[in-house]
């Protein structure tokens, strides 16, 4: 992937600078001790998210971005019958989100499918299917109060992802990939079935933090973001980074060996420039722009 220069002035979700007047954040991210002026190629700069005047513009543009991470998750066999759910918050009344109807297909997904609930759990708006996944509310309700940065959470059953959060460990750096999660993501060690309780919403809310991403023990994945963007590829990524882990550990383990660690102040340096939300925001335009070709626009009506 190509990510935008660490140069950025944004924070990561976790509180790691994007700055460190130490070294250069265009250097080559496999040597954190090399210069700026030192570095024989620099990252060039990109452009950021589109900007509205308008809110009502920007929920009508946020809505179509909302409609396409659902067509990413149905492509990658993110789905699991009725499980899952991506919330966005709506930016013209905060404390209230769009999230996709239960029972209507991730494949099938359209941004005039997607259902406004407030802060009660009540569906406000939205589609013809007003039916409402009371998991999605409790742990997105909960994510969306704690956490004002966050404008869209992930969540769903994928393979390789509940896979490892049966494992009750937390994610190994042993890639660069897996670098992006580095001090960013935490273990939330309990199931309790279906969350259908507000506690246990809170609870997951509470253990999350300020970190981009928590591994959900016997359940699966959960990403946060500040865009729609970073959060559906933060899902994706962590998703490799848990099968790359698999692999990994079951290869090691079948010689009596262990995994390769990145070193912290390696992956510290990595993480400037692939953790931070723009990188996030950034690696995700590839996939919505096949999307997008490959539906012809459809998610959009």
């Amino acid at each position: 992937m190509s990510p935008p220069s660490a140069t950025s002035t944004e924070n990561g979700t976790n509180g790691h600078s994007t700055k460190d007047s130490s070294r250069a954040s265009t250097a080559a991210i496999h040597e954190p001790g090399l210069s700026e002026s030192d570095a024989k190629v620099q990252m060039p700069k990109f452009p950021g998210p589109p900007k509205f005047d308008d809110k009502y513009e920007e929920r009508d543009y946020l809505k179509g971005r909302l409609a396409a991470a659902f067509r990413i998750f149905g492509k990658f066999g993110f789905d699991e019958g009725v499980a899952g759910h991506i919330t966005l918050r709506d930016p013209v009344d905060p404390t209230s989100f769009w999230v996709n109807p239960f029972g209507v297909a991730f494949s099938l997904m359209k941004s005039s499918d997607l259902i406004q609930v407030d802060h009660n759990g009540k569906v406000i708006a939205g589609g013809p299917v007003r039916l409402l996944n009371a998991a999605a509310f409790m742990i997105h309700g909960a994510i969306h109060e704690a956490r004002p940065d966050v404008m869209c959470a992930a969540h769903s059953h994928s393979i390789y992802g509940r896979s490892f959060c049966s494992l009750g460990k937390k994610l190994d750096t042993i890639t660069q990939d897996s670098c992006a999660f580095h001090d960013d993501h935490v273990l939330y060690e309990s199931f309790n079935g279906i969350v259908l309780a507000d506690k246990e919403g809170k609870d997951i809310a509470a253990c999350l933090g300020n970190k981009k991403a928590a591994l959900l023990q016997n359940h699966g994945l959960l990403t946060v973001g500040n865009t729609i963007e970073a959060a559906v590829f933060w899902f994706m990524s962590l998703e490799k980074c848990c099968y790359a882990q698999l692999l990994a550990d079951a290869a090691a383990g079948g010689k009596g060996e262990e995994t390769k660690k990145v070193g912290d102040e390696e992956a510290r340096f990595t993480y400037k420039t692939i953790g931070t939300p723009m990188a996030g925001w950034f690696s995700a335009k590839p996939t919505f722009d096949v999307i997008h070709k490959e539906t012809n626009g459809d998610y959009l009506n």
